[in-house]
């Protein structure tokens, strides 16, 4: 018989041993709390969740049912749980290059089921998977919420689908090494097929390899490798199916095609240029740019087994990223938080905050990335993404205010996820 939640809580070192869940009634007090939808403040802020949902946010002070629990965080500040758009839940930066070849394909569910928990954790309670092998995400998603594992709520792609010879194909290998090729296409009708295999096996976003990467070989980062129809038969294909789809992309001709055929967002986006800008603008895209990685990436790649040719591509591509994310949102594009979580650490998500604040944002747009702007992204503005009535009740509590120190968030002290206390060491007590 599998444990249930509680045991396995108590096995896991990253979470204190806390009740399953809270009461059905549940009021959360807090000083603060940061409205992202309208970009202010409430102070001494009263959330009354009833089950896994938010039922009403209000002032401490206002009625509430007689028989529901108090649970009083003090002097912290209250955020909804954060999202990050762009995680790889099923890799370790640790294990790059040839290095990850002297493990057997199962290890990397296992290492998922740790990050996951790392995740959850640091504050993330939702993210999008933009990639993985063997249909591991869907795993992940189907073990968090039959409640064998700890775990963000997780939007799974499958497998990133791509050309030939390109960035989410397998160049490492000689002729005589013959790979799988599950997640290839060729053409507008292979591709169209793939999207239909993808959404067949659980991905509820489409990940397409628009141009060359950093960490792919042979194949320079900028180029383009999917033509305009293919990709534009992917988003007619996915987008009829009620999925949305992200691009990875580098190059500016690459993002260029793929904002004309339709698509929702843009993932790094290192080259864009003020066509890009005005295409997303146009198209209603979001860019989505990891702009922390590249400081760990310089710093751990070369021991981590990263290759030679990536290590000179991030050293090329990494500050003209960041460059471009202070132009695009100057430019007005609509921006989101991602970070490529699974190239560097899982549970280090948060550090990316202070980046997009060094290059152009102010704390209270950076943090609306990873709430407001993602579920708009995501179209799941009815359940994650602020602290709101009816929304689900997944909220994170932090020492300090982070709109005067966006690295507040680096610490999370309090995570709960649909009710459920899962990281902190408050315990609800009787309404006297």
């Amino acid at each position: 018989m599998m444990p249930s939640l509680r045991p396995l809580a108590l096995l896991l070192p990253l979470f204190a041993p806390l009740p399953a869940a809270l009461a059905a009634s549940t009021v959360v007090t807090a000083a603060h709390m940061i409205d992202v939808l309208n970009g202010k403040v409430i102070d001494r802020p009263q959330i009354l969740i009833t089950d896994e949902r938010i039922a009403s946010v209000g002032h401490q002070g206002d009625p509430v049912p007689a028989e529901a629990k108090r649970l009083d965080l003090g002097a912290r500040t209250l955020l909804p749980g954060l999202i990050d758009m762009h995680v790889h839940l099923t890799s370790d930066p640790l294990y790059s290059g040839y290095r990850r070849l002297q493990f057997t394909d199962a290890f990397w569910m296992t290492v998922g089921v740790a990050n996951a928990q790392r995740t959850l954790a640091s504050g993330f309670t939702t993210v999008r998977n933009v990639g993985s092998s063997n249909f591991d995400d869907v795993g992940l998603k189907q073990g968090i919420e039959k409640g064998y594992i700890e775990g963000p709520r997780i939007v799974p792609a499958t497998y990133a689908i791509g050309s030939t010879g390109g960035h989410c194909d397998d160049t490492q290998f000689p002729p005589s090494i013959i790979t799988p090729s599950t997640q290839i296409g060729n053409s507008p009708d292979e591709y169209r097929r793939l999207v239909r295999r993808m959404h067949k096996y659980g991905a509820e976003v489409i990940k397409v390899c628009m141009t060359g990467g950093v960490l792919s070989k042979g194949d320079s980062v900028g180029a383009q490798q999917l033509s305009l129809e293919e990709i534009t038969a992917i988003v007619d294909e996915a987008h009829r199916l009620g999925l949305r789809v992200a691009v990875h992309a580098h190059g500016t001709d690459g993002i260029n095609d793929a904002l004309r055929a339709g698509v929702d967002t843009i993932e790094h986006a290192s080259l864009a240029d003020s066509a890009s800008f005005q295409l997303a603008k146009k198209r209603g895209a979001w860019f989505d740019m990891d702009i922390y990685n590249d400081d760990y990436i310089l710093a751990e790649g070369e021991k981590n087994g990263v290759y030679p040719e990536s290590l000179a591509k991030e050293k090329m591509i990494g500050r003209k990223q960041r460059e471009t994310f202070r132009a695009a949102h100057a430019a007005g594009v609509k921006m989101l938080f991602g970070t490529d979580a699974g190239v560097y650490p899982h549970g280090d998500n948060a550090r990316q905050f202070a980046k997009m604040v060094e290059w152009g944002m102010t704390p209270m747009e950076a943090i609306q990335a990873a709430t407001r702007n993602a579920a708009e992204a995501l179209d799941r503005t009815a359940d994650v993404g602020a602290i709101a009535p009816g929304r689900y009740a997944d909220l994170i509590a932090v020492d300090g205010d982070p709109l005067s120190d966006v690295r507040a968030l680096e610490k999370v002290a309090v995570v709960i996820k649909g009710g459920r206390l899962v990281k902190g060491s408050a315990a609800p007590t009787s309404n006297p």
